[in-house]
Formats: C-alpha cells, structure tokens, sequence
C-alpha cells in the first residue's frame, strides 16, 4: 500500500483505497444517468473513513466498485495496493474473499441459515471447518449482544438482530477492508455503539481500514475522516486526519 505524507514530511498511516477519476454511467433507456463523474477518494488503514452526502449522490455506487461488485467505466481503483480493474474471474473472486468484509443495508442473511451458521460463511467459504468456523462466529455474536440467540433463524430474529449478524459475517474472517452501506440503521443507539466500537477495533488495526456510507449522525463521532460527497464528485473532506490528503509514490 503507497504511503501517505503528513504536513511535517513525515510517512502517515498508508492507503487502503485510492480511487481517481472514477466515472460510471448507468442506462435507463436511451438516457445515461452518469452517478460518478471523476470521482477521487482515499482511504487509510488503521482508520474509519466516513461517506456522506444527500441520496442519489453517488455513494453506493462507489463503494460497490471499491468492493469489486460493480466495474467502474473510468479511472484508477487501488484496493490495498492493488489495481483491481486488472483483475478477472475467480483472481478478482479470491482477492475480495480474502481482503473485504461487506455490511450493508439488506441484510442478506440464508434463511435457512442459523445466526451462528450465516455469521461464519466468510470463515467455511475460505477452507476452514465448519465447526471452527461456528465457535469463531460465535464469539462475534456473543460480542454484539447476540449470545443468546445463536441457534434461531432469520425469521426470529428482529431486524436489529438481522443486522448485528450481518456485521458479525463481514468481521469473522478479519478482512483487511471493511465496507459498510448504513451498517446502523436498523439499530437502536445502544446496540448502533456496540457495533461501531467493534468495527473501530477492526480499523485501528495497522493494516486495516473501515469505509462508512452513513445518514446515521449518532456514529459521525467514530469517523476519523469524512467524506462529504454530491453529484457524484467529494466536495469535502473533514476530520482528525483529513489533511494529511498527500500521496507519495
């Protein structure tokens, strides 16, 4: 990962994201709607990084091609130092296996799928066993307030609950990188800072970065930077390390 220059000529925390120039257009019948237009946006390890902005600005849009499930029609996207425009099929599979963890608005949980089986998929997808994997899911849960309901399905859970096993899943396998559409929206502001002091864990990890798309206000004080985003384009960015926006290479 490049390393980042701070305002004394010092090597601050490096880039885990560095996107620039990112452009994606999308087609609703003859139209394209261009949702990113140039975009550029950084992200460090061992920081949370926030992403704001009004709905429809953009920002989904841009964390999905940071997270590989959308391809961008322009720029530069680096992901850990990687270039990942330059990866294909089962590479471009097993990169986002091992480096991301995901949490977003739909919960996507298997309905069939016990809180402790759901949480552990990442853990059984990368060749683990499926009983280590389970102790290990479990934990996380029991850590997000889920202890007690490891064994109940989906359907009996509330969608709070859904949503701390949602987090749980994208933690378990210790990604490098985690992205996060929302990640607290369905959470009262007990449960929202259990889940957010989890995550500040994961990102104050030398090696690891946490990027946050949020409305939620009750979290913006876990942010160490945020981006504040607009028709498609990072109007500003604010925060304890926001001016340390310098990239050496």
């Amino acid at each position: 990962m490049d390393a980042v220059i701070d305002d004394d000529g010092e090597h601050a925390a490096p880039l885990a994201v560095r996107c620039a120039g990112v452009e994606k257009s999308f087609t609703a019948g003859e139209t394209a709607i261009h949702v990113l237009r140039g975009t550029d946006f950084v992200a460090r390890a061992g920081e949370m990084t926030f992403l704001v902005g009004p709905s429809g600005c953009g920002k989904t849009t841009l964390i999905s091609i940071i997270g590989a499930i959308l391809s961008a029609d322009a720029g530069t996207i680096e992901v850990l130092g990687t270039d990942i425009r330059r990866l294909r099929g089962g590479r471009l599979a097993d990169f986002r296996l091992a480096n991301l963890g995901f949490i977003f608005q739909q919960f996507n949980l298997l309905p069939a799928l016990s809180a402790t089986e759901n949480a552990s998929l990442p853990l059984v997808a990368a060749g683990r066993s499926t009983r280590a994997s389970e102790r290990a899911a479990a934990v996380l849960l029991d850590r997000l307030g889920l202890g007690s309901h490891l064994h109940k399905m989906p359907a009996q859970l509330s969608g709070g609950q859904q949503q701390r096993v949602a987090i749980a899943r994208a933690l378990v396998h210790g990604p490098k990188l985690v992205i996060c559409d929302e990640p607290t929206a369905s959470l009262d502001t007990e449960s929202g800072r259990t889940a957010m002091e989890l995550l500040r864990e994961v990102a104050l990890a030398a090696d690891r970065g946490v990027i946050i798309v949020t409305h939620d206000t009750r979290i913006f004080g876990f942010a160490d930077v945020i981006h504040t985003m607009s028709d498609g384009v990072i109007e500003q960015v604010s925060g304890r390390s926001a001016a340390t926006g310098g990239v050496s290479t």
